[in-house]
């Protein structure tokens, strides 16, 4: 018997095929089950419209702000190796002029948003063994979930339909213009690099939100900047050194900030961290307001990075995975205009570098 592509099957029956791989896992969570089934979960998500699914308007600067009207929700952000879960209110939220930028900066949710590879969302209403759960999942233009927000049971369940209706798309169509992934381009050769003017560029430093434009004048990628910048401002660190420095910030009570995210969206929390827990070789915290959960083996390289602001020296720990995405980032808690924690320097200093 053939095999039937299910990337090539109407929405409905694929939304069947999801239901019978669930049957026989009923455990395996839509990012997987999309994997399994050859699909990207936007198509899986978009398969259950008229189930348990609305597709809704892309309308950025007036969705995100209506967000807060759920009240206390759960805010989830993901890449490939590690998943950042924080509950509070979507306030203070802003959306650049032209809709590409946007941020959330309240005292609990804290999101960076870059929006214009944004392209679809929807409300879900899923039956499940506590009852119904609602998210909005929003989705870029491979298919890939970019963020979603959960309602909990401290959430206004009441605001829920209307801001549903509010927002429907006029047509409800499973139809996806996906994009293939861009390419990714290939790294200079490091001897192509002008080492002397990139370390001059990182002394100069200001303000630690300019990297990102500084490895852009420098054509960089970021684990290749690291390498070349020297000892005084990147050192690598053993991998197995992330869990036990989050461990000791723990112990010491040092409250940090951990920065999670993906192409589209970075998600941040900022206070102490506390209930810490092994499954087997994910790494994850659970505290009452903020989840974590790291897939180690992702972690293919540790950094120890300063950048040099007004403030003083700003350090950082860096894990990457084998494709040099950023997995997450630790930094000490403060904010603009404060110099960094000295018991988060002294933290972060006591890891020995790798010796290459």
């Amino acid at each position: 018997m053939n095999s039937v592509n299910p990337a090539a099957l109407p929405a409905i029956d694929l939304y069947r095929a999801w239901q019978a791989l669930r049957l026989e896992q009923p455990r395996l969570r839509a990012r997987d089950a999309a994997a399994v089934l050859g699909v990207s979960e936007a198509e899986l998500t978009a398969s259950r419209l008229g189930v348990d699914a609305v597709r809704l308007r892309c309308d950025w600067s007036e969705l995100l702000p209506a967000l807060g009207t759920l009240g206390y929700i759960m805010a989830l952000t993901r890449n490939e190796h590690c998943v950042h879960e924080r509950k509070g209110h979507y306030r203070e939220v802003s959306v650049s002029a032209n809709g590409a930028m946007g941020l959330v900066v309240s005292a609990d949710i804290d999101l960076r948003l870059f929006m214009a590879q944004w392209a679809s969302v929807f409300a879900v209403a899923e039956n499940g063994e506590r009852g119904v759960q609602r998210s909005i999942q929003i989705f870029d233009r491979q298919g890939v979930a970019v963020h979603k927000v959960y309602l909990t049971d401290r959430s206004d369940d009441a605001a829920w339909a209307p801001l549903v209706e509010r927002f429907r798309a006029e047509v409800q169509s499973a139809e996806l213009e996906l994009l293939p992934p861009a390419e990714r381009k290939a790294p200079r050769a490091d001897d192509q690099v002008d080492v002397g003017a990139l370390r001059a560029d990182w002394a100069a430093l200001k303000d630690t939100h300019h990297f990102f434009a500084m490895l852009k004048r420098h054509d960089l990628a970021r684990t290749q900047a690291l390498r070349l910048a020297g000892h005084e401002w990147a050192e690598p660190l053993a991998t197995a050194e992330l869990p036990r420095l989050i461990e000791a910030a723990a112990a010491r009570e040092v409250p940090i900030m951990v920065f999670v995210g993906n192409r589209h969206c970075i998600q941040i929390h900022t206070g102490p961290v506390r209930n810490l827990r092994w499954l087997d070789s994910w790494f994850n915290v659970l505290d009452a307001e903020f989840n974590l959960h790291l897939r180690t083996p992702g972690v293919v390289e540790l950094w120890r990075v300063r950048k040099p602001s007004v403030d003083g020296v700003i350090t950082s720990l860096e894990a990457y995975d084998e494709e040099g995405e950023l997995v997450v980032q630790l930094f000490g808690a403060r904010k603009p205009g404060m110099a960094e924690r000295d018991d988060w320097r002294e933290l972060a200093e006591s890891i020995a570098a790798l010796e290459v």
